[in-house]
């Protein structure tokens, strides 16, 4: 049903990712959206290749951007773009960050794609279809206590400001799990509980565009979904957790502060 959807994606991806590799390790940073949160030359170019391919592909579709903003043609199919999730990671050189697109329709994330340009790791899902990795199907860990667990988390731009109940709730997962891990790129990170390199995910203080990819990949894993209190997650919850399934219910209890 969504095969049309999946191969534009997959090509918009890609164009995208050769366009980072080309330029990695010798960008400059165009400017500052905050403290530290970046804009590169990446971004600018992965995300207008991106926004080329689907509009050829689906031209009334609208198209939700990071660094453009809004293509609002007033449909229902709306495109979450993240051209470059991992600004900063780039910036440095540091070899974690990836391309999330995701497709919604009506408040639901139908397709979803996350592309590591690096790797050449390429993760999909489209709702009822199962989720894939370089085209092999993944599935979510089968870790069943949060004592043996590894998870993954980040932090939001705001963290200098606001850091007290971020680190209150890093710490304890510290001392509850086998170890936490904070790569810098939330759609990965979502990609990495899918394909049960992580068990969990939480973060804060995200966009939909960070997200929207990766959430519709870890539920087609098997994976669960929610807000930190367990509310049904939307790419716009202000708060994520993502987890093998087995987990969840620990989770969520150890992020009450």
């Amino acid at each position: 049903m969504w095969e049309k959807e999946l191969d534009t994606v997959r090509l918009a991806a890609q164009e995208a990712g050769d366009i980072i590799n080309s330029l990695y390790g010798r960008v400059d940073v165009i400017k500052k959206k905050g403290d530290i949160d970046l804009v590169t030359e990446a971004d600018l170019q992965a995300e207008s290749k991106i926004v080329e391919v689907i509009t050829r592909a689906f031209p009334q579709d609208s198209l939700v951007t990071e660094e453009a903003g809004h293509y609002d043609h007033h449909s229902k199919r709306i495109w979450l773009i993240d051209p470059l999730d991992g600004t900063t990671n780039f910036t440095h050189a540091f070899p974690f960050f990836g391309i999330s697109i995701a497709l919604e329709i009506e408040k639901r994330v139908v397709v979803g794609a996350v592309y590591d340009p690096l790797r050449d790791e390429y993760f999909c899902a489209a709702e009822g279809t199962g989720a894939f990795l370089n085209g092999n199907r993944i599935k979510v860990s089968t870790i069943g206590k949060l004592e043996d667990s590894l998870l993954a988390t980040g932090f939001p731009y705001e963290v200098y400001n606001d850091a007290h109940e971020l680190t209150k709730r890093f710490e304890k997962m510290l001392t509850l799990t086998q170890g936490v891990r904070r790569p810098g790129s939330a759609a990965l990170d979502l990609c990495y509980v899918a394909a049960g390199r992580v068990d969990g995910y939480w973060e804060e203080r995200l966009f939909p565009w960070d997200t929207a990819a990766g959430s519709i990949i870890v539920k087609e894993a098997g994976g669960q979904v929610t807000d930190y209190t367990g509310k049904t997650y939307t790419p716009y919850s202000r708060t994520i957790l993502a987890t093998n399934g087995l987990i969840h219910a620990e989770m969520m209890e150890a992020l009450k502060i």
